[in-house]
């Protein structure tokens, strides 16, 4: 099954219209979208490597773009998106941590948290319009982060190309059902102690 859907992306990912499908998840997920731009840029740079550094660069300057939505929701629209969009979706102290890196690191945090962090970046270019960063430092910290993760990636999978692929091939189907399995636990998990 796994193998399958792995395919279709693979197929996805060679479409003539896939650079413009990863500029729209990049950008959204810079603001809103849940799912990161990886999930497209892997199976591009696999299907086509010689594009490795250009989709690299469209899914930085898309996500950069992406995260100047989400600085202005956070500039001018903080109030109204606080209790329906980072309370309700359990973003809360993940938040406050990361207004705590703002304090003491300024925009070195969005550049490392562009590239390296667990908390999703959509929370940051948040934070830094509720917390009125500067702009220019913003884009610039977010140039610096953004980029060094996409083309990170890109050249990683580059590199491995053929071995990654084959191994994926091989693994698919297991790396599969084992997200489904932890997915089911989280969501268990998630009902049973809340409650």
């Amino acid at each position: 099954m796994f193998s399958y859907l792995y395919g279709k992306v693979i197929s996805w990912a060679k479409h003539q219209y896939a650079p413009y499908y990863l500029v729209g998840v990049s950008f959204a997920e810079s603001s809103v979208f849940p799912i990161p731009p990886d999930v497209m840029l892997i199976p591009m740079v696999l299907g086509k490597p010689l594009r490795a550094w250009h989709y690299a660069l469209i899914t930085t300057i898309a996500s950069v773009m992406g995260g100047v939505l989400g600085y202005l929701i956070g500039y001018f629209a903080f109030e109204t998106i606080h209790h329906s969009f980072i309370v309700e979706f359990g973003y809360e102290a993940k938040y406050q941590q990361v207004v705590n890196w703002f304090d003491r690191h300024g925009w070195l945090a969005i550049a490392v948290a562009g590239s390296i962090t667990p908390i999703p970046y959509k929370l940051f270019t948040i934070a830094a319009g509720a917390v009125k960063m500067p702009l220019w430092s913003f884009v610039i910290a977010s140039m610096i982060g953004r980029a060094s993760r996409f083309f990170l990636v890109a050249g990683l999978v580059k590199s491995l190309g053929k071995t990654l692929e084959e191994r994926l091939l091989k693994y698919v189907d297991r790396i599969g059902w084992g997200f489904v399995i932890l997915g089911l636990i989280i969501y268990i998990g998630y009902y049973v102690f809340k409650n």
